[in-house]
C-alpha cells in the first residue's frame, strides 16, 4: 500500500489494489468499565474479500470495526492494513485512505450527489478533471445516470438510491478496505435485498477488501466470504466461510446463534450446478416452454426446494441460457445433499 502523500497524486487509478487486513489480539477495555469491549481479538481477511462481523448486542462489532480506521484508540494489540500498521498513519489521512458506509448514509444535504461523492478526492487534492471523471464512472458503476443524478440534491433521492451513493462515496478515492457499519439496517426488506445483490453485483467488479458488520446472520451468511462470530465481551466463536459455519458449528453458541434453519440456510449457499443432476427426462433435450417447472443451474438449491414444494413436489427441469434441458432435480437430490453435509459434520465432531 502507498504512502497517502503520493498515492493519489496521480489520480483515480492509484490506490486501486484491495489490501489483506490483520487484526493482531486486538483488546479494547474503555475506562471504569471492568470487562473488556474487544478481547484479544485476531483474524485475517484475504485482499478482496467480504468479512462479516456478527453477533449479538456487546460483542463488539462495531468497536472492532471502529478500531481498524481509528475512530477509538487500541488497548492492546495492532492492526495492519496492507502489511502496514494502522499506528503509523496519522488517523485523518488514515481514514481517507478507508472507505466508509453506515447505516444512516450521512450524505450532505446542502451538496449534490455529484459534491458528495467527490468529497474526498478533492480532499486527497485530485486534479478537477480526475474528480468529474470519478464522479461519473462510479454513478454509472451503482446504476444512476450520471447526468441526471449528479445535480440532484439527497432529498430529491429515495432511501436506497442514498444508500447507493453513500457506496459510491467511499469508493470514490479508490480505497484498499471498505468498512461497513449496517449499511442496509435502515431500508425496507424488499429494497434491501435489491441493494444486497447490487453491492454483491459491484463488488465482483471491485474487488475491494470489505469488512461488514451486521446483526443479521442471514445477511452475514448472504453477503460474506468470512464471517466472524463475536460472542458477548468481543471474543470471538468462529471465523470460517458462511458454508463452514453452517455445516461444522464450533460449539453450541454458534449453532444456536445461526439457527435451527441452519440446513436450509446452507441450500441457499449451493446451486443446482452443484448437484449430480439427473438424466433429462425422456427426448427432453429440446427447448422448454413451462418456465414454471423449470430452473437454471445458477438457481440456489433452497429456491429449488421451494419451487419443487409448490409443485407438489414434482421434479424440476434444469435449463440452459437458451432454455435447452440439461437435466433434472429431485427431491431426493436435495435430501442427499443435506445427508452428506450431516454426515461430514458428525464425522468432524468425532
Amino acid at each position: 500500500m502507498k504512502p497517502a502523500d503520493t498515492a493519489h497524486s496521480e489520480g483515480p487509478s492509484a490506490f486501486a489494489q484491495a489490501a489483506e487486513l490483520e487484526l493482531r489480539s486486538v483488546s479494547k477495555l474503555y475506562a471504569g468499565q471492568r470487562q473488556p469491549a474487544i478481547a484479544e481479538l485476531s483474524l485475517t481477511v484475504p485482499a478482496g474479500e467480504v468479512c462479516v462481523l456478527v453477533g449479538p448486542s456487546g460483542s463488539g462489532k462495531t468497536t472492532a470495526m471502529r478500531l481498524i480506521n481509528r475512530m477509538i484508540a487500541l488497548s492492546g494489540g495492532d492492526i495492519l492494513i496492507g502489511g502496514r500498521s494502522v499506528l503509523e498513519r496519522q488517523p485523518i489521512q488514515l481514514r481517507r485512505e478507508i472507505g466508509y458506509v453506515i447505516q444512516q448514509v450521512g450524505l450532505f444535504p446542502h451538496h449534490t450527489v455529484g459534491e458528495n461523492i467527490a468529497t474526498v478526492p478533492q480532499l486527497l487534492g485530485w486534479p478537477k478533471r480526475h474528480v468529474a471523471q470519478r464522479v461519473h464512472e462510479l454513478l454509472a458503476l451503482i446504476g444512476l445516470d450520471p447526468d441526471e443524478m449528479s445535480q440532484r440534491y439527497p432529498a430529491q433521492l429515495s432511501g436506497g438510491q442514498r444508500q447507493r451513493v453513500g457506496v459510491a462515496r467511499a469508493l470514490a478515492a479508490d480505497p484498499p478496505l471498505m468498512l461497513m457499519d449496517e449499511p442496509f439496517g435502515a431500508i425496507d426488506p424488499i429494497n434491501r435485498a435489491r441493494l444486497q445483490d447490487e453491492f454483491l453485483r459491484l463488488q465482483q467488479q471491485v474487488r475491494k477488501t470489505v469488512v461488514f458488520v451486521t446483526h443479521d446472520i442471514d445477511e452475514a451468511i448472504k453477503m460474506g466470504d468470512r464471517i466472524a462470530i463475536l460472542r458477548e465481551g468481543g471474543v470471538l466463536a468462529q471465523y470460517d466461510t458462511p458454508r463452514q459455519i453452517l455445516t461444522r458449528p464450533a460449539d453450541q453458541f454458534v449453532a444456536e446463534f445461526v439457527g435451527a434453519d441452519r440446513a436450509l440456510k446452507r441450500l441457499a449457499l449451493t446451486t443446482v450446478a452443484e448437484l449430480q443432476l439427473l438424466a433429462p427426462n425422456g427426448a427432453g433435450a429440446g427447448r422448454l416452454d413451462d418456465e414454471d417447472g423449470a430452473v437454471t443451474r445458477e438457481t440456489s438449491v433452497r429456491d429449488a426446494l421451494a419451487k419443487m414444494l409448490a409443485r407438489g413436489g414434482q421434479p424440476l427441469d434444469v435449463i440452459d441460457h437458451h432454455g435447452n434441458v440439461r437435466g433434472q432435480v429431485t427431491l431426493a437430490l436435495v435430501e442427499q445433499l443435506l445427508a452428506d453435509d450431516h454426515a461430514t459434520a458428525a464425522g468432524a465432531r468425532r
